[in-house]
C-alpha cells in the first residue's frame, strides 16, 4: 500500500558572524559583509589622488611618456587616460565599472568612481566602490613651448601664385578648412602673393606639399638650411623651407596655347577660356565647346600666359543671339561640352552704345544669353596683347572679343546671399583694398559653378532671411540643400561623449 508524502522544502539554514554574531548566509569566509570591510580593504594601493598635466594654449594633456592628446571633459578618451595613470594597481584587481563624477569645469578637479571586485579570505569576492581625485596641473607642452620661444617652427611652406587675382587662393583655403590640413599648423601668414604656413616638423610640412600637389597643378622645390650641429652626437638641427609654386592661371582667363599643345589636345583652336581650376586646369574652346584637362606636368612642359587681367574686363550689351545648330568638327577633335551651348553673338560695349560699332563672335554661353542682357568679355582688337604664341597666329584665326560670363547685379546679389564661408586664422601682411572684390568674384563663382561647390563647406546665414532659389534676374543662387548649418560646440559639454566607460 502506497501512502503520499509532502516533498520537503530545504532552505538554506543560517550561521552567526564570528565577529559581531549576526545571523548570515554562509559564504566561504563566514564573516557579514560589513565585518569583512572593515577588515578587508581591496583599493589599498590603489591612489586616491593622482595629477594629470594639461597644456592650456592647446589644450591637451599629457599621455606619458610624451605624447599630449586633446580630449573633451569627460568623455572617453579622457577616462581611458586617467585609468591609464593607475594602470598598475589596478591590475591587482578587476576593474568592474568607471565613470565620472561631476565637477566645476573651472576647479582644475577630474573625479572618476570605480567600482572594482577581489577574492578575500577563502575564496570571498569582495565588490567595493570608491572614488580617485585627479588634479589638473598646468604645463605646458614642447610645441607650445617653442612657440613662445619665438624660434619655433622646424619647416614652412611657400606657396605662391604669379597672378593678380587671388581666386585660386580662396578655393585652396575652403579646401584646407574642409579637409582640416590647417590643425598642424603653427602660424598661417598672408603676403601679397601667396601664403607662408609654418610648422613644427617636417613630416607635416610635407603632407601639406602632398595635399597642395593632389588640389592644384603645382610644382614644388626643397630645401633646408644648417641650424645648429653637435659634433660628439652626430646629430643635426636643420630648418626646411618648400617652395610650392601654383600654375599662374585662374578661372575666366583667356589663354593662347602653343600650337603642339593645342594640336595634343585634339586640334583645338589657340585661344581658350579656363572655366575652372581644381587639381588640373579646364579649358573650354568657345567657337567649338570643346574642353581639354591640362595637368600641373603638362603645363610646365608646355607653358602658356593669361592674355589679359581680369580688370580689362568690358561690359557688352548683347543685341543679336542665334544658337548654332551644326558644329563642324575637326579629323582627331577631342570630347564637347554637354553643359554649354554653342551661339553666335552680336555685342556692343556700353561704353559705347553712341556709336554704330559692334562685334560678333562665337560664345559657350549660348544657354544663356538672350537680346538684351548684359555680358563680360574681353576686347582682344582694341587690346596689346604681347604673348608669343598670339603673335605668331594669323590674324583671322583671333576673335575679335571673347566672351566670359552674364552679368548681374553685384549689389543686389551681395544683399540677398543667404550663406557665408569661414576662413583660416592667419598674419596678415598687406590688406589690398582689391581683396574684398576679388573674395566676391570667388563668391559668385560658387554661385554659378556647381563642380567647385562640391568642394566647399557653405554655411547657412541665418541673418539673411530665406528666399526663393533664383532672382528676379534670373542670377544663380545656392539652394539650402547645399547649405550646413554652423555648429558651435562649447568643450565644456559632455553631450554624447560622457557617460559611462566599462571595461
Amino acid at each position: 500500500m502506497e501512502y503520499m508524502t509532502d516533498p520537503v522544502k530545504h532552505t538554506p539554514g543560517h550561521i552567526l558572524c564570528c565577529d559581531c554574531g549576526v545571523p548570515i548566509s554562509p559564504n566561504p569566509a563566514n564573516i557579514c559583509v560589513a565585518c569583512l570591510r572593515s577588515k578587508v580593504d581591496i583599493s589599498q594601493g590603489i591612489p586616491k589622488q593622482v595629477s594629470i598635466s594639461f597644456c592650456k594654449q592647446c589644450q591637451r594633456y599629457f599621455q606619458p611618456p610624451g605624447t599630449w592628446v586633446q580630449c573633451a571633459l569627460e568623455s572617453r578618451d579622457l577616462l581611458a587616460l586617467c585609468l591609464k595613470k593607475i594602470k598598475a594597481p589596478l591590475s591587482k584587481v578587476r576593474l568592474v565599472d568607471a565613470s565620472f563624477v561631476w565637477t566645476e569645469p573651472h576647479s582644475k578637479r577630474l573625479k572618476v568612481k570605480l567600482t572594482i571586485q577581489k577574492e578575500v579570505m577563502n575564496g570571498a569576492i569582495l565588490q567595493q566602490v570608491f572614488v580617485v581625485d585627479y588634479v589638473v596641473q598646468p604645463q605646458m607642452c614642447g610645441d607650445c613651448h617653442r612657440v613662445e620661444a619665438k624660434d619655433f617652427w622646424k619647416a614652412v611652406v611657400q606657396v605662391r601664385q604669379k597672378t593678380l587675382h587671388k581666386k585660386t587662393f580662396y578655393y585652396l583655403e575652403q579646401l584646407i578648412l574642409k579637409y582640416g590640413m590647417h590643425q598642424n599648423t603653427l602660424r598661417i601668414k598672408e603676403i601679397h602673393d601667396g601664403l607662408d604656413f609654418y610648422y613644427s616638423s617636417k613630416q607635416h610640412a610635407q603632407k601639406m606639399v602632398e595635399f597642395l600637389q593632389c588640389t592644384v597643378p603645382t610644382r614644388y622645390k626643397a630645401s633646408q638650411r644648417l641650424i645648429s650641429q653637435d659634433i660628439h652626437s652626430n646629430t643635426y638641427n636643420y630648418k626646411s623651407t618648400f617652395s610650392v609654386e601654383i600654375v599662374p592661371i585662374c578661372k575666366d582667363n583667356v589663354v593662347c596655347l602653343s600650337p603642339k599643345l593645342a594640336q595634343s589636345l585634339g586640334n583645338m583652336n589657340q585661344i581658350c577660356v579656363c572655366i575652372r581650376v581644381t587639381s588640373v586646369i579646364h579649358l573650354i574652346d568657345p567657337n567649338t565647346l570643346q574642353v581639354a584637362d591640362i595637368d600641373g606636368n603638362t603645363f610646365w612642359s608646355h607653358p602658356f600666359n593669361s592674355l589679359c587681367h581680369p580688370k580689362q574686363l568690358e561690359e557688352f550689351i548683347v543685341m543679336e543671339c542665334s544658337i548654332v545648330q551644326d558644329i563642324k568638327r575637326s579629323a582627331g577633335a577631342g570630347m564637347i561640352s554637354k553643359k554649354h551651348t554653342l551661339g553666335e553673338v552680336w555685342v556692343q560695349k556700353t561704353s559705347e552704345m553712341n556709336t554704330d560699332k559692334q562685334y560678333f563672335c562665337r560664345t559657350h554661353l549660348g544657354h544663356l544669353l538672350n537680346p538684351g542682357d548684359l555680358v563680360l568679355g574681353f576686347d582682344l582688337v582694341n587690346c596689346n596683347l604681347n604673348d608669343e604664341h598670339v603673335n605668331k597666329m594669323k590674324s583671322d584665326r583671333v576673335p575679335d572679343v571673347v566672351l566670359i560670363k552674364k552679368s548681374y547685379d553685384r549689389t543686389r546679389r551681395q544683399r540677398r546671399r543667404n550663406w557665408k564661408l569661414k576662413e583660416l586664422a592667419r598674419d596678415r601682411e598687406n590688406t589690398d583694398t582689391d581683396d574684398e572684390r576679388q573674395y566676391q568674384d570667388f563668391l559668385e563663382d560658387l554661385e554659378e559653378d556647381e563642380a567647385i561647390r562640391k568642394n566647399v563647406n557653405i554655411y547657412r546665414d541665418s541673418t539673411i532671411p530665406v528666399e526663393s532659389d533664383t532672382d528676379d534676374e534670373g542670377a544663380p543662387r545656392i539652394s539650402l540643400a547645399e547649405m550646413l548649418e554652423d555648429l558651435h560646440i562649447s568643450q565644456d559639454a559632455t553631450g554624447g561623449e560622457g557617460g559611462f566607460f566599462t571595461v
